[in-house]
């Protein structure tokens, strides 16, 4: 192969990512790249195989892809694990306040034991929400079983019996998911189903002692609405790993609460994952150009 690459960490510049399509018969990109109808127009007819860096697909323009007959490559299943452990330190990180608490070390508040200093809420005998029980969310119930759950709940498009045996999980509506759970976890895909799925009248119905992660997609969440339940105690804290937009501006009102710990997207950041997610994509797009199938192929 021929191969013309965008050699840096950055993001490659819009102009550059046009130019450079031109005429290419592949694409491999990232979670970063906005592979829309401008960018197919600018590939041209040549345009036969995009491979993608990342499990997560709402980046690429779907429905355009697929009237051009182009394939498409991405990574599910090599960042599962590290996606669940990143979900779970998450979670124990909002629920026992451990970036304040070292915040508290750091600029002198720690002074004596109190009964009630920086006391959280824990894992035991307590009730989790999983949203999207594919193979992250099953990850994640696997990984929280231990820590005592009296009991799983999930919600989705539709019921999985054989994936929530495991964990005799329950499969419920949006609405008694929220007024049931201690902790959530959001784990679904983004879809026009699940964009802004997690509300106003979402964080409403969650106990005031409950804890909110989110490890899917940022535009799950309607961040406004997150922002007012946690400034009012309407929930007690939550964990990010992604956002909207991202970077997160760093003077967004979310950065100014105490309890919201917010993360740079690193739920697929351990050496290993990355370096087996840039192989499988590698590999995607090899066997796209070469006609033969995939080894991890979304079927459009």
């Amino acid at each position: 192969c021929r191969v013309q690459q965008w050699d840096s960490e950055e993001p490659v510049p819009r102009a550059e990512l046009l130019a450079g399509v031109a005429g290419k018969r592949g694409l491999l990109c990232l979670l970063s790249d906005r592979i829309d109808g401008e960018v197919l127009e600018a590939a041209g007819p040549s345009l036969k195989v995009i491979s993608t860096m990342s499990v997560g697909f709402d980046h690429l323009a779907l429905e355009e892809i697929k009237k051009r007959g182009i394939r498409v490559g991405y990574t599910p299943d090599v960042l599962t694990d590290a996606t669940a452990e990143l979900s779970v330190a998450l979670l124990l990180a909002a629920c026992r306040r451990l970036p304040e608490a070292v915040e508290q070390v750091k600029n002198g508040g720690w002074t004596t034991w109190k009964p009630l200093w920086m006391c959280g809420y824990g894992l035991s005998d307590s009730t989790v929400g999983i949203i999207g029980l594919g193979r992250i969310g099953q990850a994640v119930a696997r990984r929280l079983k231990p820590f005592g759950v009296k009991k799983f709940l999930y919600t989705g498009s539709r019921p999985k019996p054989e994936s929530a045996a495991e964990f005799e999980a329950e499969f419920v509506p949006l609405t008694r998911l929220a007024e049931e759970s201690d902790f959530v976890v959001v784990t679904c895909a983004l879809t026009p189903a699940t964009q802004g799925m997690c509300n106003k009248d979402f964080f409403c119905r969650m106990k005031k002692t409950s804890v909110f992660v989110n490890t899917s997609r940022g535009a799950v969440v309607n961040q406004e609405d997150l922002y007012d339940a946690l400034a009012h105690g309407q929930i007690a804290a939550a964990g990010l790993d992604v956002t909207t937009p991202e970077p997160l501006p760093a003077d967004h009102a979310l950065l100014s609460l105490k309890n919201c710990v917010i993360l740079p997207h690193i739920g697929s950041a351990t050496y290993a994952t990355r370096s087996t997610m840039a192989v499988l994509a590698a590999d995607n797009l090899l066997a796209g150009l070469r006609g033969e199938p995939m080894p991890h192929e979304l079927l459009l």
